[in-house]
């Protein structure tokens, strides 16, 4: 590693804290962070009462798992891709075009983004589901480790994908819209509030090449406890293969933005960064 690319990395992880200490002071952003935690613990309250079929698990548990695994991947995807639509429109990526691996810094610092918006937004939501959820918790240390990596290596897995619909949208409003219909679609096909032992196999397989099951499942084997595995493809967490595979969708995926991303800033200009600033402003 070249002493240019030390700089980018130091750079891209500087950029990022940066940015997600600079959110902490926006009004906007810290009532998206409450509002999401509030609007599931409220939804999960419903279910205090009923349980998972054939368990004493209450539905309410397994569904704050998954609300932990969604706020991971909607993080990961839906941030970084309205994200960059903002910064080509303003001409913070043009200007990254000019440094010397600034577009390798801006992606790092956009994945440092993520995991603190992710991280902070995992936290806001445990509080109160570790004082009102009984039976909900950590009770292994080893389940602290997993909680640790499982969250961080799915955002790294799927901040590269938001990156790269990011690239292909000129219109930041659009981007929500745009990015949340094929992400709902793999989020139902993934088991994040549910297993998938009751679809056909052929779309169980399917599930499991995507990070979002990998990240439901280690979301599911830190708070559900092993009895949930009768109900599990193969009865078991798969932590190893869960790690592969979301190691595996991270290095191609940062290599595979990287490249998207830097063809894209080759090919913006002062002129098309002014005419998409004339275009926001007429929509606002």
């Amino acid at each position: 590693m070249t002493a240019t690319t030390l700089l980018a990395v130091g750079s891209g992880l500087r950029r990022g804290w940066t940015e997600f200490r600079h959110s902490l002071t926006s009004r906007e952003d810290l009532i998206g962070y409450l509002g999401i935690v509030v609007l599931f613990t409220g939804m999960s309250t419903f279910m205090r009462g009923e349980s998972v079929r054939g368990t004493d698990i209450p539905i309410a548990n397994m569904w704050l798992a998954g609300i932990v695994g969604f706020l991971v991947a909607s993080t990961a995807i839906t941030t970084v891709a309205q994200g960059l639509a903002v910064d080509r429109e303003d001409g913070t990526l043009l200007r990254a075009k000019a440094v010397p691996h600034g577009v390798t810094a801006y992606l790092i610092g956009k994945a440092v983004y993520v995991v603190c918006v992710a991280m902070a937004s995992v936290v806001l939501l445990l509080i109160p589901a570790f004082v009102f959820f009984d039976g909900f918790g950590v009770y292994q240390p080893t389940d602290w480790i997993t909680l640790a990596w499982v969250p961080v290596l799915g955002l790294l897995s799927l901040a590269p994908i938001g990156a790269i619909l990011g690239s292909l949208i000129s219109n930041p409003r659009a981007t929500m819209g745009l990015v949340m219909l094929p992400f709902m679609g793999i989020m139902a096909i993934s088991g994040v509030f549910y297993q998938v032992t009751g679809f056909p196999e052929w779309l169980q397989g399917l599930a499991q090449v995507f990070p979002l099951y990998w990240i439901a499942l280690g979301m599911r084997s830190v708070f559900l406890p092993d009895s949930m595995l009768a109900i599990e493809i193969g009865q078991s967490w798969r932590l190893g293969e869960a790690a592969l595979v979301m190691g595996v969708w991270a290095a191609v995926g940062f290599v595979v933005a990287a490249a998207v991303l830097r063809r894209m800033a080759r090919r913006e200009s002062g002129s098309r960064m002014e005419a998409g600033r004339r275009r926001a402003m007429q929509r606002a």
